[in-house]
């Protein structure tokens, strides 16, 4: 149901759980790998992992949300041009509710990779594959009040899609130790995205993949 692999102009979106095994993955999410994963969790509803094992979980969770076509989640890699091409520079997902024929969007950049534009082009590549592939009728992001860098990316690309900003959407999230949080919620709808997109779609999605060929 889900691509293996989607491609976007500047990246490569692999399944994460086939194309990272969970030793790269805490290299890059773990609290004493990474020297930046503090900043970059700011704003995140996740903390950085603790071990080795706690990265396999996560990794186990993407796995079983896969099969039950409920939540795809994919590495964020860069293209052959780009600076760090073929590093793994985070993930994004994409949650599908079925009764709602809604998804949510999710990202996580590493904190090099910030400032490229990446987050609106990958949003565009699984808008795509919302609306094309799995034919749902809205997806949706959200972001804290307070992660203003975030938002205004946000808004710059859910415009382009066609779509606008709801509002505040009060006790939405809970971290992992329980703290509640308000946020900002933007959608877009298919009838949005497809005046505002055209005929031009910005992904290429590549099914069974052998990820390690």
């Amino acid at each position: 149901m889900f691509p293996d692999r989607i491609l976007t102009d500047r990246l490569r979106l692999d399944r994460h759980d086939e194309a990272v095994d969970a030793l790269a993955f805490y290299e890059h999410a773990g609290e004493r790998r990474s020297e930046t994963i503090g900043e970059e969790c700011t704003h995140l509803n996740w903390s950085p992992h603790a071990t080795p094992k706690e990265s396999a979980t996560v990794q186990s969770t993407f796995r079983e949300g896969w099969a039950d076509h409920e939540n795809a989640v994919y590495a964020v890699i860069p293209r052959e041009g780009e600076d760090g091409a073929g590093e793994y520079a985070g993930n994004t997902g994409l949650q599908v509710d079925w009764d709602r024929r809604s998804a949510t969007l999710g990202i996580w950049l590493r904190k090099p990779y910030w400032g490229r534009g990446y987050s609106g082009e990958r949003a565009r590549a699984l808008a795509t594959l919302a609306f094309d592939r799995l034919d749902l009728g809205v997806v949706a992001v959200s972001v804290l009040p307070e992660n203003e860098q975030s938002a205004r990316a946000i808004e710059k690309y859910v415009a382009s899609m066609g779509g606008r900003e709801e509002g505040l959407l009060r006790n939405r999230i809970a971290d992992d130790d329980g703290t509640v949080h308000d946020v900002r919620r933007f959608s877009v709808h298919r009838d949005e995205y497809a005046a505002a997109v055209g005929g031009d779609r910005p992904a290429t999605f590549v099914d069974d993949v052998d990820f390690e060929a």
